[in-house]
């Protein structure tokens, strides 16, 4: 059996932890202090009145209540005085954020007037008050004459009317000041740190937007030169096979068959290309990963058979072993595709294509692709084929020039040059 504590049985589950029926004093702190500081953004004038009608009304009580009578070193002071010095150490404080330098200097008249007759209101220790703010939105070098300016009443009082050791009057004041500068200091500097970071964050903000922008900018890049490599070349050979089978349709069926057999080949390729390629742009869900290896240079005999099946006879030659990185092999293969996808659309019949690739035993790669065509500058409607070359070819930092043959050569040539590849 189990026991259960007197005053009865209580289950545990029904408890209720504390902080969960009580709010923390600090999180009740701060979410008033957060009102009060929107109030006051909203509207500061408002903010402004009520704080100076207040201590204008604790100035008057203080007056109308013999307060100052008990701290005063002149009983004899004129009442009317009274009232003007209150007066003058009160109302100036609504300007005390915008122009608190200015109402240091009108309220320094009353001060000294206050030691002078010896009245010693209390109110004079509310230019306390202004000194905090000149602290918090002035240069802190400025501090070295709001410091003579408040201390001079109190010399001239000990001076007019002492009362006891001069430390006793000076000591005081001094610390009073003192706690004002240091509150004024530590509120700027939390207020320029709390601006800094938000400044901060706001940067990077931006910066992360930026990135994403440029990201997303390089990822349709990436996109549109696949699609200009894969895309343009499959129907490219499409064309080229469609004209075959046109021609050969009359005289030999079995060929135009071929060439129908072929375009079909080529057009289920490059419609799958285009599927995986279209996922990537898919914002509604991730598209799967796409295990599909990229093209090697293993992969370049079935290119130039699709090639050859166009109908542009296509040589090539190979020099060294291919011993580059598969970064390197699909940037070759890229270059040689475009090529001779270039020469499919623009050489012309009885064009023929001839490649030659050599590896150094550096490292190095040199790739020529000349064609025998009418030679003129490929010119394509988006303008990506020549520029997504030069893309791939400087990604590896290598070099590639493209142009007409030189004369009486007919034809175009395009020469890659990958460098040595440096060690990771």
């Amino acid at each position: 059996m189990t026991a259960f504590p007197a005053g009865g049985a209580t289950s545990t589950m029904d408890r209720v932890p504390e902080e969960q029926t009580a709010e923390p004093i600090t999180q009740y702190l701060q979410r008033t202090v957060q009102r009060v500081r929107a109030v006051d953004r909203r509207r500061p004038l408002l903010w402004d009145l009520h704080l100076t009608a207040f201590w204008t009304t604790a100035a008057l009580i203080d007056l109308y209540g013999g307060g100052w009578t008990r701290v005063t070193r002149n009983p004899g002071v004129p009442e009317g005085l009274v009232l003007a010095l209150s007066l003058a150490l009160t109302v100036p404080l609504l300007q005390r954020r915008s122009h608190p330098r200015t109402v240091l200097l009108v309220m320094t008249p009353a001060l000294l007037v206050n030691a002078w007759t010896g009245a010693m209101l209390q109110a004079a220790l509310l230019h306390l008050l202004v000194v905090f703010h000149i602290t918090l939105r002035r240069p802190l070098r400025s501090l070295w004459w709001v410091a003579a300016v408040s201390t001079a009443p109190v010399v001239l009082a000990v001076l007019r009317h002492p009362r006891g050791p001069a430390d006793e009057d000076l000591g005081p004041h001094l610390m009073s000041l003192l706690v004002a500068v240091a509150v004024g200091v530590t509120v700027r500097t939390r207020r320029d740190h709390t601006v800094a970071l938000e400044d901060r964050a706001r940067r990077l903000e931006i910066e992360r937007d930026q990135q994403a922008r440029l990201a997303a900018a390089a990822e349709r890049t990436r996109i549109a030169r696949e699609m200009h490599d894969i895309i343009g070349h499959n129907l490219s050979v499409i064309t080229g096979l469609a004209d075959g089978g046109r021609y050969a349709a009359a005289k030999s069926p079995e060929r135009a068959t071929q060439a129908l057999d072929a375009i079909a080949g080529t057009s289920r390729q490059a419609l799958t290309e285009l599927r995986r390629l279209l996922d990537v742009l898919r914002d509604d869900e991730p598209a799967p990963a796409d295990l599909t290896p990229q093209p090697a240079l293993t992969d370049l005999d079935r290119l130039l058979d699709g090639v050859r099946r166009a109908g542009l006879p296509v040589g090539a030659t190979v020099e060294g072993e291919p011993a580059i990185t598969p970064g390197r092999q699909l940037t070759l293969y890229r270059v040689i595709q475009e090529a001779l996808t270039n020469t499919l659309k623009h050489a012309g019949p009885d064009a023929t294509a001839d490649i030659a690739l050599s590896y150094a035993a550096s490292g190095a790669v040199t790739l020529t692709v000349t064609d025998t065509g009418r030679g003129g500058a490929p010119t394509t409607n988006d303008g990506r084929g020549l520029t997504g070359m030069r893309e791939r070819t400087a990604l590896y930092g290598g070099t590639l020039e493209a142009g007409p043959r030189p004369h009486p050569e007919r034809g175009w040539r395009v020469h890659l040059r990958l460098p040595e590849e440096s060690a990771p």
